[in-house]
């Protein structure tokens, strides 16, 4: 098993994200164009495309095209993947609007926290903006560790200095999907 096979729950698929889902994930994320100022990032329409490109050419990232009943309804990718340290990140996560707040999240973290506790991590990673309560919010409802505050940590696409709040979930702490 290796990170960047396809992970599956009932309806719910993660396919390794490709240039063949780069429309379907444009159009996805144009739903909620009020969001992409709290990420780092931007794949509103007129950033998307470079955006995109950026995070297919990362080499140590794994990203992945969420799809729902055959549907595309977001993304979710491994950033920072150290397997001599036995640590990465889960983020760069968007859905489609109609999903948050439904535990959708949920089970997609908890294929993602699996696969990489089951090929040898020993530490996931998140980081979120100090200013997602949403996201920060998802994050203890998964049973993430809030670690701290990295202060002026990095320069979003907007030009604002983001302070991030760095979440980990160990190996050993996971409950393997059963919920918190």
């Amino acid at each position: 098993m290796t990170l960047a096979e396809p992970m599956a729950d009932g309806e719910l698929r993660l396919e390794p994200l490709a240039e063949e889902h780069r429309i379907a994930l444009k159009e996805a994320c144009a739903q909620d164009p009020e969001i992409w100022p709290i990420y780092a990032v931007s794949y509103d329409p007129e950033h998307f495309d470079a955006s995109f490109a950026a995070l297919l050419s990362r080499p140590d990232a794994q990203a992945f095209a969420i799809l729902c009943g055959g549907e595309l309804v977001g993304m979710s990718a491994y950033l920072g993947i150290d397997a001599a340290r036995g640590v990465l990140e889960i983020g760069n996560t968007y859905y489609v609007p109609r999903l948050r707040g439904t535990g959708f999240n949920r089970r997609v973290k908890d294929l993602m926290l699996g696969r990489a506790f089951a090929c040898g991590f020993r530490r996931v990673e998140f980081r979120v903006d100090a200013r997602n309560a949403r996201s920060q919010a998802a994050m203890a409802k998964l049973g993430a560790v809030r670690e701290g505050v990295i202060r002026a940590d990095r320069i979003t696409w907007t030009g604002h200095v983001r302070d991030t709040v760095l979440f980990s979930i160990l190996a050993e702490e996971w409950d393997g999907g059963r919920g918190t």
